[in-house]
Order: structure tokens, then C-alpha cells, then sequence
């Protein structure tokens, strides 16, 4: 967790990311805890693997991929196809915050592959694509508490 905090303390000056402590993603996890366990796991992926990866714009760049900033259960119709446009969004939202790099704006992008149609370009992008899949089906299955050592460590 060391590696992801001093990324995580650079991206919460001067933005608006605490505010996706605000928003639910799935079951009782916030948007914020999310993309803390994407990145988490994606480090831990590439290295189990062996994986040469960017590491600082591999954490970034899932610190950032749900960087929407609103609650997409309100029951807005523009939220119906959310999992489609949110990566937009996201990306926008991050640019305007941040200086991102290529690699970390592909991986905003195009963390939603396949239900966005352009596939992602680098390593970093790929494994943040997966790992997010995985990390959305666990917190969607275990509804509560997901990741509750991530969330200790988050706000200790």
C-alpha cells in the first residue's frame, strides 16, 4: 500500500478526487476504494506475473479510471449507459485536474473494454481493464466490507 500512497497523496492535492469518496461503485465500496483496490491489484497482477509496467503511471492511471465524479445509481437516464460513457467522462474530468500521460489516458479510456469499441494500447492498460473487472465482480458478490484492509490502511 506504501507504493500506491504517495501517488494517492500527490493526486488528492489540488482535485476533486475526494470527492469520489462521495459516490457508491458497487455493493458499499466508494468510487475511491475502488480505484485504491484497482490499483493495489494491478501492481500485485503485474508483479505475480512478472509484468514490466510503468509503475507510477500504471497506479495513476487506475487512481483515475472512475474519475466521473456523480452517483451513477440516481436514476438519471443519461445514467442507463453509464458503463459506455463513463471512461469519457473520466477522462475528462482527470485532464482537466491533471497533466496525464498517454499511457495514463489510454488506461482511463479504455478500461471498459470491450463495451468501449477501441482496445487498449499498452500493458499497463490492459492489466488496469482486467484487474477492474475483477475488482467490480468481487465488491458487486461481497456487497459489504469489501477490501476492509485496503480501508483501514486508506484512512489510517
Amino acid at each position: 500500500m506504501l507504493f500506491i500512497r504517495r501517488y494517492l497523496n500527490d493526486i488528492r492535492r489540488n482535485s476533486r478526487f475526494d470527492e469520489t469518496d462521495n459516490y457508491i461503485q458497487h455493493g458499499d465500496t466508494t468510487c475511491l476504494l475502488h480505484t485504491v483496490a484497482v490499483a493495489y491489484y494491478s501492481i500485485r497482477f503485474s508483479r505475480l506475473l512478472g509484468i514490466k509496467v510503468n509503475r507510477k503511471e500504471l497506479i495513476r492511471g487506475a487512481l483515475l479510471h472512475d474519475y466521473f465524479l456523480y452517483d451513477w445509481h440516481d436514476g438519471k437516464r443519461e445514467r442507463r449507459v453509464h458503463g459506455f460513457t463513463h471512461p469519457k467522462t473520466a477522462l475528462k474530468n482527470a485532464m482537466e485536474d491533471f497533466e496525464l500521460t498517454e499511457r495514463e489516458q489510454d488506461i482511463i479510456k479504455k478500461h471498459m473494454f470491450p463495451l468501449t469499441p477501441l482496445p487498449p494500447k499498452f500493458r499497463e492498460s490492459i492489466i488496469v481493464c482486467v484487474i477492474d473487472k475483477y475488482c467490480s465482480l468481487y465488491e458487486t458478490i461481497k456487497r459489504r466490507n469489501a477490501y476492509e484492509r485496503l480501508r483501514r490502511s486508506l484512512y489510517m
